[in-house]
């Protein structure tokens, strides 16, 4: 189960980081979509980048992990929001809402004892 929860949360950090890193330009152009400010977009970054290096951070200090999980959860169920809101077809869905399934899981297990 070790390497699952270790696996989840790489894919979580390396997903964050390439979206709002290397593919920045689709970022600006969604924000603009979604009809957000370059304040809110800026915000939203940087939270999902703290939020990502918590949850990896976590790998090593695993009392890290619950509320970052949960965080970066209502952020991605925020996404979800915003694709529905300006109906994006559903392959604009799939990131998030696999993400959010991540993050939940992560946020679980984080608080089981084993």
């Amino acid at each position: 189960m070790n390497y699952l929860v270790i696996a989840a949360q790489l894919l979580i950090a390396i997903s964050i980081i390439y979206v709002w890193v290397f593919r920045f330009d689709n970022i600006i152009v969604e924000f603009k979509q979604y009809e957000l400010s370059d304040l809110i977009r800026s915000a939203v970054g940087a939270a999902k980048i703290i939020l990502a290096t918590l949850i990896v951070a976590g790998i090593w200090y695993p009392g890290l992990v619950f509320i970052p999980s949960l965080l970066m959860g209502f952020l991605m169920l925020s996404a979800r929001y915003f694709h529905f809101k300006v109906k994006n077809p559903l392959h604009k869905y799939i990131p998030s809402f696999f993400l959010l399934i991540l993050c939940l899981f992560l946020a679980y297990i984080s608080e089981r004892p084993f």
